[in-house]
């Protein structure tokens, strides 16, 4: 297995999940799927379910809303794919955690990495400036952290209408 880091970052329902799982699908399986959702409503249950519905007995699911640095080196030498690191800054952020922190825990995690990795995140920064001053805060550290990410990635893929379009 080789090491390689691909972040794939788009809008909403733009085909970025399905698209980190066809990169990871095409990997010897099993697969790691860590997921950073919580299932605090009734919507957000049935997006889970769909994306679980979509991945069968080869792929591993754990649940890591906070700890995704422990969760990757857990993941050991299998392919990982994360959906999603804008969930996972929402639930630091709501917890106030130290994003600093976190977010350089999540570096040496990609670091000490030697399988393939797929980071999947949403951007955010692309529409109208967020009215709230926790909006404004969320979307300048989603930003932070997209470049830092993309900054290691070997490969990044933004998402548009279901078409992958290679930045890198």
């Amino acid at each position: 297995m080789s090491r390689s880091l691909t972040f794939v970052l788009g809008g909403a329902r733009s085909g970025k999940s399905r698209y980190g799982e066809g990169v990871i699908g095409g990997l010897a399986s099993p697969w790691w799927y860590v997921a950073t959702a919580q299932a605090f409503d009734d919507e957000m249950r049935e997006r889970i379910a769909v994306h679980r519905a979509r991945r069968d007995e080869r792929w591993r699911t754990v649940e890591a809303p906070v700890e995704l640095a422990a969760a990757l080196a857990a993941a050991g030498d299998a392919p990982v794919l994360v959906d999603c690191l804008t969930l996972w800054l929402t639930n630091l952020m709501l917890g106030d955690f130290d994003i600093e922190a976190a977010f350089g825990g999540l570096e040496a995690a990609l670091a000490a990495r030697l399988a393939a990795t797929v980071l999947v995140a949403s951007e955010v920064g692309l529409g109208i400036v967020p009215e709230t001053a926790l909006g404004r805060r969320f979307r300048d550290a989603a930003g932070v952290l997209h470049q830092r990410v993309a900054a290691r990635a070997d490969r990044v893929v933004f998402m548009v209408a279901g078409l992958p379009l290679v930045v890198k």
